[in-house]
């Protein structure tokens, strides 16, 4: 889903309903719009506000969760990184070539999944691990002289075959966490909130104003909740700087 253009269908059907219920107001027929049309109105639409406010509130910590969950992975990651390149580092010279491997395999995915350019879409194949799944075998493939090497190459192992575990972990949230029919239940019900707006207020121009900043708010706000539901695209991002930080410490 793009949030932009969903963005603007929310602001198009807000703000239009607002328009469609001012024009409605100058069709209908007085009794219509006595106070005890007015008065069963509110308490409907009241409803409708409170279910409209429940709803957006799932649909916000369902976004909110699911980016806190891949911004969790990435942390996690850059710590694990320099825990292995640690214990590569203290297992001996042997592992030179692991740890020069290592910071380019990381280094390729920092530009792959946060791209410099403002054209370059991140790239979220989870097969670009070729690199990092041959570290792994060149772990394994040390020749352990004592105990204590035997032990840090066990830990670099596990450490390694952890990193590409949390690879899924971080692509697997880049789904979205938002079903459609919650977003086209949630527009409909402020689509009608809007139209009732629109149908009882002053025809006047700082209504008109007020209900325009109203509209535009209600869909800069989905707009938001969407970003964020794409972690590695957008305005809201997960922020590439652990593994930034991890990667400038490498082999040293």
């Amino acid at each position: 889903m793009n949030p932009t253009i969903i963005g603007i269908i929310v602001f198009t059907c807000t703000f239009g309903g607002t328009l469609l219920g001012m024009g409605l107001r100058r069709i209908l027929p007085g009794h219509h719009l006595s106070n005890d049309s007015k008065d069963t109105v509110k308490v409907g639409i009241g409803l409708i506000a409170t279910m409209t406010a429940l709803v957006l509130g799932i649909v916000t910590a369902s976004a909110k969760s699911s980016y806190d969950a891949v911004d969790s992975a990435v942390k996690k990651s850059a710590t694990d990184i320099l825990n292995l390149d640690r214990y590569l580092a203290r297992y001996g010279s042997e592992t030179g070539d692991i740890r020069k491997g290592l910071k380019r395999a990381i280094g390729a995915r920092i530009d792959m999944i946060w791209p410099q350019g403002a054209s370059k879409r991140a790239d979220l194949n989870p097969m670009g691990y070729g690199e990092s799944e041959g570290l792994t075998d060149a772990i394994s493939a040390l020749k352990p002289r004592d105990d204590s090497q035997r032990g840090l190459q066990s830990r670099a192992l596990d450490l390694a075959e952890q990193l590409l575990k949390e690879r899924w972990l971080v692509l697997a949230g880049t789904g979205t966490s938002i079903a459609v029919p919650f977003l086209v239940v949630l527009l409909f019900w402020l689509t009608i909130t809007f139209v009732s707006f629109g149908l009882f207020a002053p025809g006047n121009t700082t209504v008109l104003l007020v209900l325009f900043v109203c509209a535009l708010s209600v869909a800069g706000a989905v707009f938001l909740i969407l970003e964020m539901d794409a972690p590695f695209e957008g305005l809201v991002k997960v922020s590439a700087d652990p593994l930034r930080y991890a990667y400038a410490h490498l082999n040293q």
